[in-house]
């Protein structure tokens, strides 16, 4: 690994998307602060449903799962998560402590387990060991028309060539990759690449989609478009904006 890529390894270690699921909430918000604290972006999920649609939906680094949860227990949604293949690093925080369990968990597809309470920075400390294993620096590069995006290295290229974008703007591009040919409102954007940010708003949504445009070198309604009343869209193919499935109920009307 030459310089380049170790800083880039370090930096993304340091700079992880974390999603918490505890239906306990204040110890979620601690939780949450601590890992946030550490350079880490922390989404939140109170219930096993809500994680299950997380993980379909979004892209994470390190999942955090709660074992005694009301609805569905860590357990059931982590096997359900492992057989549809998802091979996301997983935490398993319980409060379970005989070794019966603790096999239990891991044999379900936990990476690690730890129990309550626990230290936070005994927690921390666990999660940038997941985060050091080579399977979760390890990314398919994303490619789209002249644009490509290596999520190991955080590199964009248009033609070839390298250039450079705001954080905000390739977190936004990367999604948009990931999830080509579907359709998102400027809200759905909001909670699945701002994830918890109360600060901003879905005009900061448009403002980052012309910030895109502008660094692509792209107009509005090529490869990015706006699809009215409905929201945005990466089209990877010929096919036409009102014929991919919309990925959520969530509609706005947008502009460029």
């Amino acid at each position: 690994m030459n310089d380049r890529s170790y800083f880039t390894a370090i930096i993304y270690i340091l700079m992880a998307k974390i999603l918490l699921v505890e239906d306990d909430s204040a110890l979620a918000e601690v939780t949450k602060f601590g890992l946030e604290s550490q350079g880490h972006m922390v989404q939140i999920a109170s219930n096993g449903d809500d994680a299950l649609l997380n993980l379909r939906v979004n892209k994470y680094d390190v999942v955090i799962l709660d074992w005694m949860m009301p609805d569905k227990t860590g357990i059931e949604v982590l096997i359900t998560y492992r057989k549809a293949g998802g091979k996301i690093p997983v935490l398993m925080l319980t409060a379970k402590t005989r070794l019966e369990d603790k096999e239990q968990g891991l044999d379900a597809g936990a990476d690690d387990y730890l129990t309550k309470p626990f230290e936070h920075r005994e927690l921390q400390a666990r999660v940038r060991a997941l985060l050091r294993r080579p399977s979760s620096l390890a990314s398919t590069v994303l490619a789209v028309s002249n644009i490509t995006l290596d999520p190991a290295t955080c590199i964009v290229t248009l033609d070839g060539a390298e250039i450079k974008l705001r954080p905000k703007v390739y977190s936004l591009l990367e999604f948009l990759m990931r999830h080509q040919n579907q359709v998102f409102s400027a809200e759905a954007i909001l909670e699945r690449v701002w994830l918890d940010d109360a600060m901003v708003s879905t005009d900061t949504v448009r403002a980052h989609f012309k910030l895109l445009r502008r660094s692509l070198g792209i107009s509005e309604g090529t490869l990015i478009k706006t699809v009215r009343n409905r929201g945005y869209m990466l089209v990877s193919d010929d096919r036409e904006p009102g014929s991919p499935p919309i990925a959520t109920a969530s509609s706005s009307s947008s502009s460029n």
